[in-house]
């Protein structure tokens, strides 16, 4: 390839970084408690348990802290009336509100009189947090089964609609859930097409057609973390092996770099890692575009020696690829040698932290449960400060299990 074409392709990298970085901070800072408030599919705590790992994940040195408000049932009305025991109570900073399906009794009630007092609840809660100083986030309802291509205007969808606006008039955001849903459901029916076994068919949901099942789960985070600003970029590291030199690093720091024969070795040290949530998490990725919209963890190595290669990294093998793609730039946020083993550290880390954030959550919602159904049990003052002190100590587990440290990768010609 010629020295001014190589040239322009460089520029094109190092440009594109640049403005994916700038492309918007991501809504959640440093200090922020998170609350989701919502009915039984954010009570479900699964789309929230992701958006919490992409958080802890991608930004390692934010203190941020999650808490679950779902309530099985429950409709805007309903969230209003708790706003102050199961929001503000926490010292929410940031607040997302996901209500609809209730609201019109899953569409037995779909009129003028309910979705008004759905308006009034979206109204009361952003008034509210407005006021308290809370950076409120109505969403849309998530996508019901109905037919994707027809449900774009039905009663639902326009009664969102209004509410989004509502909130943004009142100062406050809004994230179209629903929309971005449906966009991942098209694709989930097209697949569809050419499965003939109705029980083989992908879905979203369960049967009932609106409870969401793990992948639409998934989708929901998605769509949640999109509205919230999140980077599609966890860094980007380019390495010349001619000159064993850095040509970029974005969000990570590229240091030892040796090239011996046909082997290049160095060190990378990241800002954050990418999400990953254990065995075949990256099957999702068919339906879900969380692998290039959210979870670029770029390598690129230029002027190999024509070939194939290996990579290693911390002596593990995450994958093989020839000269030409590590060139243009490979994406290995979930690349894995062995599909039952976690691929580089940065996977295994994550699914650690899953099953921490799993804890966390389950002790939890013991804490709700009892203090549901055994309020009267004379130790549960003892038990719930028990279980604050414990959720404490995980939650900074979590932390340091999320925390970047330096990677050491090998490339060779591969066996």
């Amino acid at each position: 390839m010629p020295r001014a074409i190589r040239c322009c392709l460089l520029l094109t990298v190092l440009l594109g970084v640049a403005g994916l970085a700038r492309a918007g901070d991501f809504a959640l800072h440093d200090g922020d408690t998170v609350v989701f408030l919502g009915d039984s599919i954010t009570a479900a705590r699964a789309y929230g348990k992701v958006i919490e790992n992409y958080t802890l994940l991608r930004f390692p040195e934010r203190k941020v802290r999650f808490v679950n408000a779902g309530r099985g049932g429950d409709t805007a009305a309903g969230g209003l009336a708790r706003l102050e025991r199961d929001v503000l109570a926490h010292g929410a900073t940031v607040l997302t509100v996901a209500y609809g399906v209730n609201d019109i009794g899953w569409g037995t009630k779909a009129d003028d009189e309910h979705k008004q007092a759905y308006l009034a609840g979206i109204r009361g809660i952003v008034e509210k947090c407005r006021e308290k100083k809370v950076r409120v986030y109505i969403c849309s309802a998530a996508v019901t089964g109905a037919d994707p291509e027809k449900s774009e205007t039905d009663f639902l969808q326009t009664m969102c609609d209004e509410g989004l606006a509502l909130s943004k008039k009142l100062g406050g955001g809004a994230i179209d859930v629903q929309r971005a849903m449906r966009q991942i459901q098209k694709r989930v029916w097209m697949a569809n097409e050419v499965i003939k076994d109705p029980a083989k068919k992908n879905s979203l949901h369960a049967a009932d057609g609106v409870h969401l099942n793990d992948l639409g789960q998934i989708a929901m985070a998605f769509a949640i973390l999109k509205g919230l600003d999140a980077p599609a970029d966890v860094s980007a590291a380019t390495i010349d092996a001619a000159t064993a030199q850095a040509v970029v690093e974005a969000g990570c720091r590229i240091s030892n770099i040796k090239m011996t024969d046909a082997t290049l070795e160095f060190d990378r040290h990241d800002e954050g890692l990418p999400l990953n949530q254990g065995l075949f998490w990256a099957l999702n990725y068919r339906f879900v575009p969380i692998h290039d919209e959210l979870n670029r963890y770029l390598l690129s190595v230029q002027k190999l020696v024509p070939g194939q290669y290996e990579l290693l990294v911390e002596g593990r093998m995450v994958g093989k690829y020839s000269a030409d793609q590590l060139a243009r730039g490979v994406n290995i946020a979930s690349a894995t040698a062995d599909p039952w083993q976690p691929g580089g550290p940065w996977d295994a880390q994550a699914a650690a932290l899953k099953n921490l954030t799993d804890a966390r959550h389950e002790l939890a919602l013991s804490q709700v449960l009892a203090n549901a159904y055994d309020a009267d049990n004379s130790g549960r003052t003892a038990q719930a400060a028990r279980a604050t002190a414990i959720n404490t100590q995980i939650e900074n587990l979590q932390r340091d299990t999320a925390r970047p440290r330096p990677y050491h990768f090998v490339i060779r010609s591969a066996k």
